[in-house]
């Protein structure tokens, strides 16, 4: 696809600009196909290359299932849009801000930033021990998972140094008694991590609904999945994954790159 050809592009916008507009609004579309939206609520955002720290994320009240390229909204560090006035709105959500501008500020190396509030993603952000070492799926996560304590409603800006100083080196993180948080160096790779830790919280929740004494694999064991893991963390395996992911919204409507 000519990505200049889009109306949207015509409009302005560089050919980075949308090509980061159309892989994000299709994050969107496959976090709906796969039923980790909480209605018009959490969001998604991506960073867009250059000086000035813009990135784009929602435009507040768009199902994510109906999410277009022209629907995201490009705002600044300080919450302000940055784009021209097409006559509709641009409110985004507040405490969305306070969460994706945190991490952009202080993770440059994070393009793209994931918060759900699945059902098994809270379950799991209300348990004391956090994520269980039970499943292949969780063991990706060992070792590299931060934990945030829940402060309420994120609308205090004085909560981004938390968030960023909880979340580490790591690119996942629970935010206890809320939800869950995922990043990636690429839109892909940030779809690869939902999908994993999703697919964990929610083996987590059938596991304990059982009431039995659940099996945990020795120490060495999940230090060397995770290590497996880390090792097959690249590019490549991500194009491919996200290219897979696509063909699953694809026999639907495609015009999440309008």
């Amino acid at each position: 696809m000519n990505v200049l050809a889009a109306p949207a592009a015509r409009a302005g916008y560089s050919e980075a600009e949308w090509a980061i507009r159309c892989d994000l609004a299709a994050l969107y579309r496959l976090v709906a196909y796969h039923r980790w939206t909480d209605f018009i609520y959490t969001h998604l955002s991506a960073r867009l290359p250059g000086p000035e720290h813009h990135f784009l994320i929602n435009r507040y009240g768009v199902n994510f299932h109906e999410m277009r390229a022209s629907d995201l909204v490009k705002i600044d560090l300080d919450g302000n849009v940055v784009e021209p006035d097409d006559g509709q709105s641009r409110r985004v959500n507040t405490a969305g801000f306070t969460i994706h501008s945190a991490i952009h500020m202080a993770r440059p190396d994070l393009l793209c930033v994931v918060h759900t509030h699945t059902a098994a993603g809270i379950a799991v952000s209300a348990h004391p021990e956090g994520l269980l070492p039970i499943s292949q799926h969780a063991l990706k996560f060992y070792g590299r998972l931060g934990y945030h304590g829940y402060e309420g409603i994120a609308l205090d800006l004085a909560e981004r140094d938390r968030l960023v100083r909880d979340l580490g080196e790591h690119k996942a993180m629970v935010l206890q008694n809320h939800g869950l948080l995922m990043g990636g160096t690429s839109i892909a790779e940030a779809f690869h991590m939902t999908y994993m830790l999703e697919r964990a919280c929610a083996a987590q929740v059938a596991a304990l609904a059982g009431g039995a004494k659940l099996l945990r694999p020795p120490e060495d064991v999940c230090r060397h999945t995770a290590e497996q893991f880390r090792r097959q963390e690249n590019d490549e395996h991500y194009a491919m994954v996200w290219d897979a992911a696509l063909r699953l919204i694809e026999h639907d409507r495609t015009d999440w790159r309008s």
